[in-house]
């Protein structure tokens, strides 16, 4: 197997588990304190700048631990404070060093829109979502068929979640449907964890006119941000670039003040 077959393979396992233990009613009941009007992305796409959507993840299948020990608190506060669009909180534990549990943190911490970012194969991992304060969903079209690209793009739409469709080749664009929020272009094959920023130019061309799109993966500096934004995408999912540093935020701020900088 691949290591996107691995990684859906061990996800089917944690789902399964998660079920057999937990129902929807109870997860509604556990966070109900967290139960708040969907703040919205998508809406913040249309606002004609180029839209950084910082990302807190402690490591990746490819490189391994960037930041093992950090507490997402000492993190996104500063993303939001240096102009973050949204926050992606990597939930996956075993190949990403993520929790579920910096969901809800990430919710009491920030009031911007908040990205579940996850191998998303199950409805129960959208109601798991939105207990947890997401405003937003990953689905993956790599991992997934169309019809349950379909499937649970509806579920969320009935949990008042948007959704961020990502792919990766031409094939994939018969994903995308009418109820998808936002498409995202990812440089990274998640087969081989090879990363290619002209993935996003090359995909870009055959994707529809009236969804916002945002190019995710291998973004290390502001000038392919300006190159990209020029050419129509309107968000950026960066992770490792601030994750790798010691004080991500910090790097963050760094990277928002050249940034800014550029576009004067």
């Amino acid at each position: 197997m691949n290591i996107l077959e691995t990684i859906v393979e061990q996800k089917k396992k944690e789902v399964a588990e998660k079920k057999a233990i937990m129902d929807v009613a109870f997860l509604k009941f556990m966070n109900k304190d967290l139960e708040r009007e969907n703040l919205s992305l998508k809406e913040k796409l249309f606002n004609g700048e180029p839209n950084i959507i910082a990302e807190f993840k402690r490591k990746s299948p490819s490189k391994g631990w960037m930041n093992e020990g950090i507490d997402i608190s000492e993190v996104i506060p500063g993303y939001e404070e240096h102009g973050a669009a949204a926050i992606s909180v990597l939930t996956d534990k075993k190949f990403f060093g993520g929790d579920i549990e910096e969901l809800k943190v990430a919710r009491l911490e920030v009031d911007i829109p908040l990205l579940r970012k996850d191998f998303m194969i199950d409805e129960f991992q959208l109601y798991e979502a939105k207990s947890y304060g997401a405003d937003l969903i990953l689905l993956i079209a790599a991992c997934l068929s169309k019809e349950q690209v379909q499937q649970l793009t509806q579920k969320a739409k009935d949990l008042q979640l948007e959704v961020l469709l990502e792919i990766h080749s031409e094939k994939e664009i018969e994903c995308i449907c009418d109820e998808v929020d936002i498409i995202g272009i990812n440089n990274r094959n998640l087969e081989t964890f090879v990363t290619d920023v002209q993935t996003s130019v090359r995909l870009i061309e055959h994707l529809p006119k009236d969804k916002p799109v945002i190019s995710e993966s291998g973004i290390t500096d502001v000038d392919t941000i300006i190159d990209l934004y020029n050419i129509g995408f309107r968000g950026f999912l960066i992770g490792e670039t601030f994750m790798k540093a010691p004080k991500p935020a910090i790097a963050f701020a760094d990277f928002m003040k050249q940034l800014k900088a550029k576009l004067k």
